[in-house]
């Protein structure tokens, strides 16, 4: 009966060894992005004229984010951060009006949020040749219950000014 038992415990001490703690995992753990930017990838605009490029973003299905006016001071509107290069000038970004939105919580509260896709509208003027526009979008996403802490989506666009 005692090696039984000891042979018990030796084959569920040496299982409980192979099995690696959550806290022990090498795996890096997944940062997914709440939103996603979807095109373009390239754009060709008459070279010293203003021109519009619109950039069209994704809210993951069951979330929403503040719009970049939201209702209340204390949440964090959406914002586009861009790194202006040399021979593109970024003169105005246009954001779409947010839709009304009540979480289930507080009926009685209008938030102003996007959901599904959107897009803006960045004005510029590009010299002659190529450009990478670069940036980010800065957002906060929640879902009907919470709020997650504020992610940026990177945004990249070649801008060919002819």
């Amino acid at each position: 009966m005692r090696r039984i038992l000891v042979a018990g415990l030796l084959t569920a001490s040496s299982c409980m060894f192979a099995q690696k703690l959550a806290w022990q995992s090498n795996a890096q753990p997944k940062t997914t992005q709440q939103v996603q930017f979807l095109l373009p990838e390239q754009v060709t605009v008459p070279a010293r004229r203003p021109s519009t490029i619109e950039m069209h973003f994704r809210v993951n299905n069951g979330l929403h984010i503040n719009s970049h006016t939201p209702q209340e001071k204390s949440l964090i509107p959406t914002q586009l951060m861009v790194e202006e290069p040399a021979g593109l000038k970024i003169e105005a970004v246009d954001f779409p009006p947010g839709t009304d939105y009540s979480p289930a919580f507080s009926p009685s509260d209008k938030l102003s949020v996007y959901t599904g896709e959107f897009v803006l509208r960045a004005h510029v003027v590009a010299q002659a040749g190529e450009h990478l526009l670069q940036g980010t979008l800065r957002y906060q996403a929640c879902d009907a219950n919470s709020c997650y802490p504020p992610k940026k989506a990177p945004v990249a666009v070649n801008v060919v000014g002819k």
